[in-house]
């Protein structure tokens, strides 16, 4: 398996190991709407829930909406229950809580919204540290959120060969950024994308890279 030419493991959270129901995001995505005075398609609320145009802020500037703006509604209208409620783990996943080694978690998630969805997908223990990416720390790709996990799990400037796992373009950029190996999991298609993410792997689900090993 791939996990073993590895020191350590990091994972994105969103995309990555879990989703959601639709109805959710399309409710929260009104509410904002209806704070901002400005309708978002089902396309629109997309491209900025998964993340699939690459930078969410610059997405929001070229659609002339203040980012400040549409992230303090955004997160006000936020129920962290319900969105746990609704939100589910891909099957692909399970391998995480196989891996023996340290595994941390780096996130765009906002800590009030995924500790109750740790909670209540059982997936805590998991994970030795969770970081959660804000304006202090910093956003992927920029490396500080990957590098303050890797100091966490005490892994950072010692020879240890990490890698880190991710849905999105920013988090092969951290990833990179940060010295580490990269897997894109691509799970909406390139077409929905619209453009193509590199990685030093490149998957649909994380059961190819444990295909490819038992080939082996």
């Amino acid at each position: 398996m791939v996990a073993r030419e590895y020191d350590f493991w990091l994972l994105d959270l969103d995309g990555t190991l879990i989703d959601i129901d639709w109805s959710y995001p399309r409710s929260v995505f009104d509410r904002v709407g209806d704070r901002l005075g400005r309708e978002f398609t089902d396309r629109e609320a997309e491209l900025l829930w998964h993340g699939l145009g690459g930078s969410r802020d610059a997405q929001l500037r070229a659609w002339g909406i203040d980012p400040t703006d549409f992230w303090a509604a955004f997160h006000d209208v936020e129920d962290p229950q319900r969105r746990a409620e609704n939100t589910y783990l891909y099957d692909d996943a399970a391998f995480v809580a196989d891996l023996d080694c340290p595994v941390g978690l780096v996130t765009h998630c906002q800590s009030f919204l995924a500790e109750p969805v740790l909670a209540e997908l059982d997936i805590r223990d998991w994970f030795d540290t969770v970081v959660c990416c804000d304006a202090d720390l910093g956003w992927k790709p920029d490396p500080a959120p990957v590098e303050h996990a890797m100091a966490n799990l005490d892994v950072a400037g010692n020879g240890h060969e990490g890698i880190f796992a991710g849905d999105g373009a920013n988090d092969v950029g951290a990833a990179w950024n940060a010295g580490l190996d990269a897997i894109h999991v691509e799970r909406h298609g390139h077409d929905r994308r619209q453009q193509c993410v590199l990685g030093d792997y490149r998957v649909e689900t994380f059961d190819e890279l444990l295909a490819a090993t038992d080939a082996d």
